[in-house]
C-alpha cells in the first residue's frame, strides 16, 4: 500500500491531468511543492518520489534545508515576500524568485546573481486584489517591473505570480484567475518570452488550471496540515 505522501502526490498529479484534459490543454502545468514549515526529511521523500521543484516563503528556512539536501540538486523558488536585506542571500541560492512585487529589488538581484550561474528566473507577483499589506505590484505597475527585467543580464522575465484573496466564493476566485490569465497574456505580447502563470493552491489549483496556469503552488494537500 502506497503511504500517505506517496497516495497524495499521485493524487495531486492526477487531478492536474484532469483538470487540463477538462480545459482541453495538453498536460502540461507544473506541480510546485510548497515546502514551507515541513522538514528536509519530508522533502527528500517527496523528491524520492520524482518531485523536482519546492518553494519556500523564508530565505532562512529554505537555506538550512539547501545545505542538509545539496545532494539532490533540487529547483528552489522563493514564493514568500522578499525583503530588500535579503536579495542576496535570494539571488545566489534561488533559482527561481516567484515574489518580486517591486522595482527597486530588480537591481540588487541582478548585481548579486552570480556570473557563474544561470540567469535567475523572475516571476512579478501581482496584487490582484489590491489587499492591504499583502506583497505584489498593482496591475498597471507589471509592465515597468518587467522592463527593468529585461533590461537586467542576470535575470530571466518567465511571467506572473498572484495570491489571490482567499475567498469562499468559487466565483470570486475564478474570476480572479480570469483576470490574471488575462494580464500574462498581455505580458507575453510585449514579452514573448514570457511562459509561466503561477497561480492556485491546495484547495483551488484545479480551478486555476481551468483559467490558464502553467504552474501550480501545493502544500498542505501534499504534506496534510502544517505543524503550528
Amino acid at each position: 500500500m502506497n503511504n500517505p505522501l506517496q497516495q497524495a502526490f499521485n493524487d495531486i498529479l492526477q487531478k492536474i491531468v484532469n483538470a487540463n484534459r477538462a480545459a482541453k490543454r495538453p498536460n502540461t502545468t507544473q506541480l510546485l511543492a510548497v515546502s514551507k514549515m515541513q522538514t528536509a526529511r519530508a522533502v527528500r521523500e517527496l523528491a524520492a518520489l520524482g518531485q523536482h521543484s519546492f518553494g519556500e516563503n523564508y530565505v532562512q528556512e529554505a537555506l538550512a534545508k539547501q545545505r542538509e539536501l545539496a545532494d539532490l540538486n533540487l529547483e528552489w523558488h522563493l514564493i514568500g515576500p522578499l525583503q530588500s536585506n535579503k536579495c542576496g542571500e535570494a539571488a545566489v541560492h534561488f533559482d527561481w524568485i516567484q515574489s518580486l512585487g517591486r522595482i527597486k529589488l530588480v537591481e540588487p538581484l541582478n548585481r548579486y546573481r552570480p556570473d557563474d550561474r544561470a540567469p535567475l528566473n523572475v516571476l512579478i507577483q501581482v496584487n490582484i486584489d489590491n489587499e492591504a499589506g499583502k506583497s505584489g505590484c498593482k496591475p498597471d505597475e507589471i509592465e515597468s517591473i518587467a522592463d527593468a527585467i529585461e533590461k537586467s543580464p542576470r535575470l530571466k522575465l518567465r511571467g506572473l505570480m498572484a495570491i489571490p484573496e482567499p475567498s469562499p466564493d468559487a466565483n470570486k476566485r475564478q474570476s480572479d484567475f480570469k483576470t490574471l490569465n488575462a494580464l500574462f497574456h498581455r505580458l507575453k505580447e510585449q514579452h514573448p518570452d514570457c511562459d509561466t502563470l503561477s497561480m492556485g493552491m491546495s484547495e483551488d489549483f484545479e480551478l486555476a488550471i481551468q483559467e490558464g496556469a502553467t504552474l501550480v503552488r501545493v502544500g498542505s494537500a501534499l504534506f496534510g496540515a502544517r505543524k503550528a
